[in-house]
């Protein structure tokens, strides 16, 4: 079987970093406006509703790239769990990109949720002006958080939200895959450029192992996310879903540990934008589970498959 991306995959997330690629604003607007225009929200709403009814893995190069900006704003809660979550009206506002959502999650935590139109806090969702927001400590000023408490008119939603949630977890662990290649490709640039000792950094063995370490871990975890997107409406989605973001996880926090390391000092500094990929990438890596918690689903899982004697 051939599990390469096609062309058309390919293609449509490369025309995603290309209008990323001039958007820095704080929260995502800009780029929020021209994602809409290409249909990016639709990808998985059903072609009866206006979507253009895609795979998860037909998506995943274009969320990849999300990652790889550094996009703020809640793009996985609305493109990927509002898309499988949402019925009637509001779901073809969101397929419009008029319509943002945020996911609160078991501890009534919510990101971006002073953004968001409708939030959702599972089985329940409500519009913007009845849900109380209360700000929450966090480590990412472009991405804050908030305790949600819905105070006005809700309403129940139906069916099951295992695959939405599982498929917002791959999501998310694809936006890591493509903010950990940014770092990556920062970091060696700048190895190139820096200089110690009369010759450029990158020349060093410790500097060349740091970062041959983050594409290994990289290049390694990519595929379980791709894995992932394919198989987590399955039996075994689970625990391919675990692995997956777990992996990508790691891979990103070791692509910021690494990009730190080889910027120095300079790479703490406000001024320089590296900022915004190490903190995107704190953030996420907390999003839709911890390391952790994916590596004891994972154990848990494995230890329940039946063996031989």
């Amino acid at each position: 079987m051939n599990f390469t991306f096609t062309d058309d995959q390919l293609d449509f997330g490369l025309v995603v970093r290309d209008v990323l690629s001039d958007c820095r604003d704080d929260r995502g607007a800009a780029a929020w406006q021209r994602l809409g225009t290409l249909d990016f929200f639709a990808l998985l709403v059903d072609d009866t509703r206006g979507g253009l009814g895609l795979r998860l893995v037909d998506a995943l190069p274009a969320l990849e790239e999300t990652g790889r900006a550094a996009m703020p704003g809640p793009v996985v809660d609305t493109a990927v769990a509002g898309a499988l979550l949402l019925d009637g009206p509001e779901l073809d506002k969101l397929a419009a990109g008029a319509l943002r959502v945020a996911v609160a999650d078991s501890a009534s935590a919510a990101a971006d949720a002073d953004l968001a139109d409708v939030i959702v806090a599972w089985p329940r969702m409500a519009f913007r002006d009845a849900v109380r927001l209360e700000p929450r400590p966090g480590i990412d000023p472009a991405r804050p958080l908030f305790t949600v408490t819905l105070d006005g008119d809700t309403r129940e939603l139906t069916g099951s939200a295992v695959p939405a949630w599982r498929a917002a977890t791959v999501a998310t662990a694809a936006q890591l895959i493509g903010a950990a290649r940014h770092l990556l490709d920062a970091s060696v640039a700048y190895a190139r450029e820096r200089t110690q000792f009369g010759r450029a950094i990158g020349g060093f063995q410790a500097v060349k192992h740091r970062l041959a370490d983050v594409a290994i871990a990289v290049d390694f975890a990519a595929p379980l996310v791709h894995r992932a997107a394919l198989s987590y409406e399955l039996p075994s989605g689970e625990r391919d879903v675990s692995a997956a973001k777990a992996a990508a996880n790691d891979a990103a926090r070791l692509a910021a540990e690494a990009a730190l390391q080889v910027h120095g000092a300079i790479g703490y500094t406000h001024e320089l934008e590296l900022r915004h990929w190490l903190t995107r990438v704190w953030s996420w890596s907390a999003a839709y589970g911890t390391s952790a918690t994916h590596r004891a689903r994972v154990r848990a899982l494995v230890r329940e498959v039946p063996r031989w004697p």
